[in-house]
């Protein structure tokens, strides 16, 4: 009799291995699943010796406690892939199929204009510092890009190609796309490598650059945005950024509560509204379906109609 243990361990290498999930995405698995085994517990059963009844009350025990349905909805999604790995290589039954997603009100996302994103770049250029100008550098990367914050996060220097004005991005699944860089910010992001990137490394006036890919001598690190902590180079982490942008948000005066991703559906809404068409949207930002992309054909209806009401006499 296959154990609960064995049958999450293979599910989770399966996501790593077949699935090529990213680590976010394998941890939120893993977690879901643990938080589901942990209330099975207590009632004398486990994920593999449960029934449709149990998984119902977990569901509604986690809806009695106001979880959203975006969130309930990513759990149940977690259970049917989970059930349904194990009732293919396991022999259980698959308690998955008889789950049903909510219904979901659909919220168009957030976004700045072209006049608060460059309110924002000019707020943040204004700190010369070396971290102020990483900081300033992975902004306009962000927005220029359409990057995700874990895709740049963990940007590293051969994936920067000056030579053609393109970036080799590694997105969901490690799914491969390039990304064209308009040269300011080409002329920006290597002024930051040459110039700031080795005051960033260096300790006690310590001198370094980056022999492999062009540049003086060797840094020691391979991730293009960093930061030290306990004497170790690290890769800065999501949170710092999130922190960073929340202060530069206020000190620029704009009453929105955005995180980074909002200027990915910044970029996107700005480059539909001048004119580009869904399909470019589509391969920039490495969606896997033109659907995922139409949400912003929305963004325009609703400024169109906030115009209009602005505009119209009789309004």
């Amino acid at each position: 009799m296959i154990q609960r243990q064995d049958a999450l361990a293979a599910f989770i290498t399966y996501l790593v291995t077949e699935k090529r999930l990213s680590n976010n995405s394998v941890q939120a698995y893993e977690s879901d699943l643990k938080h589901l085994d942990l209330f099975l517990k207590k009632k004398k059963r486990s994920l593999l010796k449960c029934d449709k009844l149990h998984l119902k009350l977990y569901l509604k025990q986690l809806h009695d406690r106001g979880l959203q349905g975006g969130s309930v909805s990513r759990k149940i999604s977690t259970f049917k892939s989970f059930y349904g790995f194990a009732a293919k290589n396991f022999q259980v039954v698959d308690l998955g199929k008889v789950l049903i997603f909510p219904k979901l009100i659909k919220r168009l996302p957030k976004y700045l204009t072209e006049e608060e994103t460059q309110q924002l770049l000019v707020m943040s250029k204004q700190d010369e510092t070396p971290k102020g100008v990483r900081n300033y550098v992975m902004l306009l990367l962000l927005y220029a890009s359409g990057m995700r914050i874990s895709e740049l996060l963990g940007l590293k220097f051969d994936q920067i190609i000056f030579t053609t004005g393109f970036i080799q991005i590694f997105g969901k699944g490690n799914k491969e796309r390039l990304v064209p860089v308009p040269g300011a910010v080409l002329v920006a992001l290597r002024y930051y490598l040459d110039q700031v990137l080795p005051a960033l490394c260096a300790v006690r006036g310590e001198n370094a650059a980056l022999a492999d890919f062009g540049y003086k001598t060797t840094l020691p690190t391979k991730h293009v945005f960093i930061t030290r902590y306990r004497r170790k180079l690290i890769p800065l982490s999501r949170q710092s950024y999130w922190v960073y942008l929340k202060k530069l948000l206020r000190k620029a005066g704009i009453a929105k509560d955005i995180s980074p991703h909002t200027l990915r559906h910044s970029l996107a809404s700005h480059l539909l509204k001048n004119g580009a068409d869904l399909r470019s949207i589509q391969m920039l930002l490495g969606h896997e379906n033109l659907s995922t992309v139409q949400i912003y054909t929305h963004l325009q209806d609703d400024e169109q109609r906030k115009e209009y009401d602005k505009r119209h006499p009789r309004a």
